[in-house]
Order: C-alpha cells, then sequence, then structure tokens
C-alpha cells in the first residue's frame, strides 16, 4: 500500500509468526474503518458514488473521514501498481490517523491500508468499475511480502520510503534507498515524491530524477517548490499539492503504528506462550513467566520511544506546506483547559510542538492488551514527572515534560488516574 518494493527473504518466516495462534492475522474477525465501510455498503447504507474520471475516489475518501489536504504524489515506481505510475502519473495518497488511501490514473483498483485495533495493518483493494456492485476485496498475503519485514517492525504495517527514482520512475536499486520516518536526516527524504512546501537551506531529495551514475542529482531544482507547475500536471487530481507537512506526518504516523502493533503482537505471543508453559511445568494457569515480562517490558519501552520522538531530526529551518493540511491536522485535535493539543504543530525546529503522538489517543493503543499499555502508561508519567533522566529523552525539557502532561492528565483518563507513580 505504502511505496515500497523490496520483497524481504524474512517474509515468510514473518508470516508464519503471525498467521497461527494467538495473531491469526488472516483468519480473526476485523474491525477495521475499510471493513466497516465495506458492511455499510453491502448491507446498503452507504452508496458510494462512482465519477468517471476518479471512480470511487471521492466517495470513499468522504465516507471514511480522509481529507483532501492530505494528498501526497509518489512517482517511483514502488506499489501494487507500478504500472501505471510514472514521474508524469504519480500515485496519489491519502490519509487520516487510521486509514491510508492509494490512487492511480486509469488506475484498476482503488488501494486501501487500514489499523485494526487488534490485528494492526489491513490491506484492501476497491475495483474501479462501474459495471458491478463496489466491493471491498481484502488482500490475502501479496502486500505482506513488504508490508512484514523488518521495515515495518517484523509486524503487518506501514512503510514510507525514499529512493532514487530514473526518469521513467524506477529505482535505482545500486543508489540505496531509504525507510523514513521522523529520525530521518531531511537530505535522505523524498526520493520519488513530489513536494510542495518551503524549507529553508535544508534539502531533500524529492522533485527531481536521478542518473545511474548521478545520484547527487539537482536538488537545488527541487527545493522550497510552492507549486509543481512545469513538473508535472496535477490537473487529473483532487488538488495541486503534495503537502510537505502531510508527508512529514505521514512518515511519523506509520512508524508509530508499527510500534504499537508490534507491542500488540508481541505481548499476545508472550502471554500465550508463557501459559502453554504453564500447562507443561504445571504452574498456575495464568502464571507469567519472568521471559514473558521482560518480553512485554521491552515492548513497551519501544512504544514510549516513538511516542516521544526521541532522536528525532532537528529542523535547522522552518518548515511550511502549501495544501492547508497544517491546519486541518491541527484543528482535529483533543485540547486541554489551557486550549493545548498534541495535535499542534511547531515546524520550526520540530514536527510537533509537543513531542507525544497523537495517536496515543487511537482505538490502536486502547486496543492494546492491558499488560502493555500499563506499563506504558508507567513509564511515560514516570518520565513526564522528571522521574526518569535517561540520556534518550534528554530533547524534552523540564517545562516541556510539564506541558505533555498536563494535556494527557485532561484529555486521556488512564492518566488523570495516575497523579502519583514510582521512579521506573
Amino acid at each position: 500500500m505504502m511505496t515500497s518494493f523490496l520483497c524481504c527473504a524474512t517474509a515468510s518466516a514473518q508470516r508464519d509468526s503471525f498467521e497461527g495462534p494467538p495473531i491469526n492475522y488472516m483468519t480473526a474477525a476485523t474491525n477495521d474503518p475499510v471493513s466497516k465501510l465495506a458492511a455499510e455498503v453491502e448491507a446498503g447504507e452507504v452508496r458510494l458514488s462512482y465519477d468517471p474520471q476518479h471512480g470511487y475516489l471521492k466517495s470513499v475518501l468522504e465516507a471514511l473521514d480522509v481529507p483532501v489536504s492530505s494528498q501526497t504524489l509518489v512517482f517511483s515506481k514502488t506499489s501494487l501498481q507500478l504500472r501505471r505510475i510514472s514521474p508524469h502519473r504519480p500515485r496519489a495518497l491519502y490519509f487520516n490517523d487510521d486509514v491510508y488511501v492509494g490512487w492511480c490514473q486509469r488506475g484498476d483498483v482503488i488501494e486501501f491500508a487500514a489499523t485494526d485495533a487488534k490485528q494492526g495493518a489491513m490491506f484492501y483493494t476497491l475495483s474501479q468499475s462501474e459495471d458491478a456492485a463496489p466491493k471491498f476485496v481484502r488482500d490475502r498475503g501479496q502486500c505482506l511480502t513488504c508490508h512484514a519485514s523488518s521495515r515495518t517492525q517484523n509486524v503487518p504495517g506501514y512503510l514510507v520510503r525514499s529512493v532514487f527514482a530514473d526518469s521513467g520512475g524506477q529505482p535505482i536499486l545500486g543508489s540505496g534507498t531509504y525507510n523514513t520516518d521522523q529520525t530521518s536526516p531531511f537530505e535522505e527524504r523524498w526520493g520519488g515524491w513530489y513536494v510542495t512546501g518551503t524549507h529553508g537551506e535544508m534539502r531533500h531529495m524529492g522533485n527531481i530524477t536521478y542518473e545511474e551514475d548521478d545520484t547527487d542529482g539537482d536538488r537545488e531544482a527541487g527545493a522550497n517548490r510552492e507549486s509543481l507547475e512545469g513538473i508535472v500536471s496535477t490537473t487529473p487530481y483532487l488538488s495541486p499539492h503534495s503537502d510537505l507537512v502531510a508527508l512529514m506526518v505521514l512518515e511519523h504516523q506509520t512508524q508509530m503504528h508499527n510500534a504499537i502493533a508490534a507491542a500488540n503482537y508481541e505481548t499476545r505471543e508472550a502471554i500465550h506462550q508463557s501459559y502453554q508453559m504453564n500447562e507443561f511445568l504445571e504452574r498456575a494457569p495464568d502464571y507469567l513467566s519472568e521471559s514473558a515480562q521482560r518480553r512485554i517490558a521491552s515492548s513497551a519501552d519501544r512504544v514510549v520511544d516513538h511516542l516521544l520522538m526521541c532522536d528525532e531530526f532537528a529542523l535547522t529551518s522552518p518548515v511550511q506546506g502549501t495544501s492547508g493540511f497544517a491546519e486541518e491536522f491541527t484543528a482535529r485535535g483533543i485540547r486541554d483547559a489551557k486550549g493545548r493539543s498534541l495535535r499542534d504543530l511547531d515546524l520550526n525546529t520540530r514536527l510537533f510542538r509537543y513531542p507525544c503522538s497523537y495517536l496515543i489517543y487511537s482505538d490502536a493503543f486502547d486496543g492494546l492488551p492491558k499488560e502493555v499499555r500499563s506499563k506504558i502508561i508507567d513509564r511515560l508519567t514516570a518520565i513526564l514527572e522528571n522521574k526518569v533522566d535517561d540520556p534518550e529523552f534528554a530533547h524534552l525539557t523540564p517545562t516541556m515534560r510539564s506541558e505533555i502532561l498536563a494535556i494527557l492528565r485532561q484529555t486521556k483518563p488512564e492518566f488523570a488516574d495516575k497523579k502519583e507513580t514510582s521512579s521506573l
């Protein structure tokens, strides 16, 4: 679904670990936004409209509450409908907190990836044909070739790739590729993507193509573009933008989702295996072994690191988008009595004003098993109460920690109940 192309040798091994108990990825019931919409369409409760230029795109974006301002354009041949993608015909990607939608000009299908609170990333397609009733089809393994690997934290998940794309959109594999998130250096981002927005003296890989013997490229030509006019025609798309801020939020969100899903899987697997050993060793049925507890604690720590934006790349120039995405994204925030929200953006030295991910409000976070969710909340509270001075949290000043904690205590009930914690 996301821009990816490397078929990892470990895919089969990873799949074996989550296709069986206790995860049962392929057979367990799903409850993600796309599966819910599919059920409503099948029941006749929702009607999707078709138009000749975009097919069902406008209708599904509205039904799934996915903003058009989130549009980004990727021209590298790194996804399912690669024959439909080129620098002249980029693929459009739209997203909200839980759903990703991919659309190609003259595409056979619209692609979807949606987050299930228990099972993580789910992948679907919707045929772009008006001849039959719209029907969502769940992927049965093809997407997992690239979307279940170390690049997605070893669970079915999402990734944003940056590649050296040639004039046809083909990645120049010998020059390397980058898996990008908020920790990525600016100069490694957005190869194979179009980018609209300003970023001062910083330079990225977007808006240009590369030659195999010259992967430096003319990055100056792709820098600080507020319009794609003269590079590619955006007339066929819902928006003329490929917003820089939307790209930055997308990079954070994808790996944050993966960290939450990885903690979910690891906890369920650790508990399942511990309970199996209890029967063999004639221990109490609900005994949780020390090794299981260590696995759960480690996965909780990884979630906390992602939540608090550890190792985030420090912006050296202000950044600004062009589509209004920043304003729309911020407006969706849950606010405390002082009007503060974890969706407030900084865009001068970092992405968020308060570096704690807004996905802490997500169904996926709330759906974490209590064994790991409680550890995350305890650990996070101790850090924000200044009871933890580990170097990885040095980017959080005492004032910043206090502000984040105050926001959480007023907007997330689990934190309101934890006024005091022990040092962790």
